[in-house]
């Protein structure tokens, strides 16, 4: 949203999936000020245009296994989801949920994948062409094995840190990573899958030479 030039506070937010993925990202994206309009799951979806309390939605999942009957929201159509006019849209479910045939209505400004692959390849350009910024599956879901890279830091040096540094630590990562990421994709002139790959073999390229793989 920073890229953007708009504040994450305020901002619409739709959800596919409230597993592990998806439900702490909306539980995130709402302490940060965010507004989540729908959700789904696998027996169903809801909206709610004012927004929902996420903490309250998270109490009713954990009772009731499913985000549908949450009180105050309606019910709708799972696959209408993707295609709500919001600012941020979470696709955290299964793969092959963006594809060549409804991509080009997906009225969202930001797709964050929390799935993996959930766009497919086809329907890429088509979102690149409306100047829908995706952030894809290989950065923005990249958090949990980066923790996992942190605790075998841990492990070998036999020293925890505390939650507060992991935390603040996986920030700086991450951080980092998507401005590497975003400046590959400026450089090349491609989008952000593209730009991740790029950077990510240049990364191995470079490891591989200093390692003494090629003369």
């Amino acid at each position: 949203m920073q890229r953007l030039g708009r504040p994450l506070a305020g901002s619409s937010l739709a959800v596919q999936g409230f597993g592990k993925v998806g439900a702490q990202s909306a539980r995130l994206l709402f302490d940060a000020g965010a507004r989540m309009v729908a959700v789904s799951d696998r027996k169903g979806a809801i909206r709610h245009d004012r927004g929902m309390d996420v903490h309250a939605l998270l109490e009713h999942h954990a009772q009731a296994r499913t985000v549908v009957g949450f009180r105050g929201a309606e019910p709708m159509d799972p696959r209408e989801l993707l295609t709500l006019p919001v600012d941020l849209l979470v696709p955290a479910a299964t793969e092959n949920q963006i594809t060549e045939d409804n991509a080009a209505k997906v009225r969202a400004r930001v797709v964050v994948e929390g799935a993996n692959g959930p766009t497919t390849p086809e329907a890429d350009p088509i979102l690149l062409d409306n100047g829908v910024l995706v952030v894809p599956d290989i950065l923005a879901n990249a958090g949990g094995v980066t923790v996992s890279y942190f605790e075998w830091v841990q492990n070998r040096a036999g020293y925890p840190w505390p939650e507060r540094d992991v935390n603040e630590r996986l920030v700086e990562y991450m951080t980092h990573a998507f401005a590497a990421v975003f400046a590959t994709t400026d450089r090349y002139r491609t989008n952000p899958r593209i730009g991740a790959y790029i950077l990510a073999l240049d990364r191995v390229t470079q490891a591989m030479h200093a390692r003494g793989f090629y003369a």
